[in-house]
């Protein structure tokens, strides 16, 4: 795994140069999900960069959790989406590169507008039914915050895939144990979050090192194999926030903040230019 290692490490460099840019932005969390998109991106899915928004024979992903937006634009970009050196435009006036992905943006990759949190489980659903009405037997994955999970939606939404029996959906939630104001078990307490799902008639699997590249590769490939079998698929990964930058990692207060120039420095430092820069 060690090109995806390394195409993690240089998603990892992209973040924090965005952020610190137009000091704005959220690396924690897209630090966090480096490793799991870069293992989607460029291992598990089948995707086109040519970019259909039908999405038909291929598959799909979707961000819920869209403020993590800098891992998703780097990753996009250095599959093939639209060109990396369009990073440096993140955030900025009339970019394509919002705080938050949207669609009236027409960048492509982006299916749908994720700002607002719990949403994009609803969505993920739909594409899933709509693949299951063409017969079309790829897979379409998600991915979510644990924080977003306060979202009542979201529970509605899980009830529904079981009972629809929607087996050709991947969902993994981002574990960290972070949200914007403060630990997960303190601001609202996620308790046995895979006896829930388990209850709610999902098949559960964990992923105790989600940030361990080949475990990842494993975990994916044991979730596509369990599809087909008329239940919902979630992985509850266990990531840390931040991870890569050791200032930065374990704590919640690198959510929504960006470094300044000389974290920037430090962090780059940590983190191997391997694809090289935008």
């Amino acid at each position: 795994m060690t090109n995806l290692k390394e195409t993690a490490s240089q998603v990892r460099r992209d973040i924090v140069r965005m952020v610190h840019a137009v000091q704005s932005g959220h690396p924690g969390g897209s630090l966090g999900c480096a490793d799991y998109l870069t293992a989607l991106y460029f291992s598990a899915m089948k995707h086109d960069s040519t970019f259909n928004m039908d999405g038909k024979g291929e598959d799909l992903f979707f961000l819920s959790n869209g403020h993590i937006s800098p891992v998703f634009y780097s990753v996009l970009a250095r599959s093939g989406y639209f060109p990396v050196k369009e990073l440096s435009t993140f955030r900025k006036l009339n970019s394509r590169l919002q705080g938050h992905p949207t669609t009236h943006e027409h960048l492509p990759g982006v299916r749908i507008a994720s700002g607002s949190l719990g949403q994009g489980m609803s969505v993920a659903l739909g594409a899933a039914l709509a693949k299951k009405i063409n017969k079309d037997t790829n897979i379409v994955y998600s991915l979510h915050g644990d924080g977003e999970l306060d979202e009542g939606q979201n529970w509605e939404a899980i009830l529904f895939a079981a009972h629809k029996k929607v087996d050709n959906l991947i969902a993994a939630i981002d574990w960290n144990g972070q949200q914007i104001d403060g630990p997960t078990e303190k601001v609202m307490n996620l308790g046995d979050l895979a006896g829930k799902f388990e209850a709610f008639g999902w098949t559960v699997i964990q992923l105790e090192k989600g940030n361990d590249m080949d475990e990842i590769i494993k975990t994916l490939s044991y979730a596509k194999s369990l599809t087909g079998n008329c239940k919902p698929i979630v992985i509850l990964m266990k990531t840390e926030m931040g991870k890569g930058v050791d200032f930065m990692e374990g704590s919640h207060e690198w959510h929504g903040i960006a470094p300044n120039d000389v974290q920037l420095q430090k962090a780059l430092a940590q983190l191997p230019e391997t694809m090289g820069d935008y």
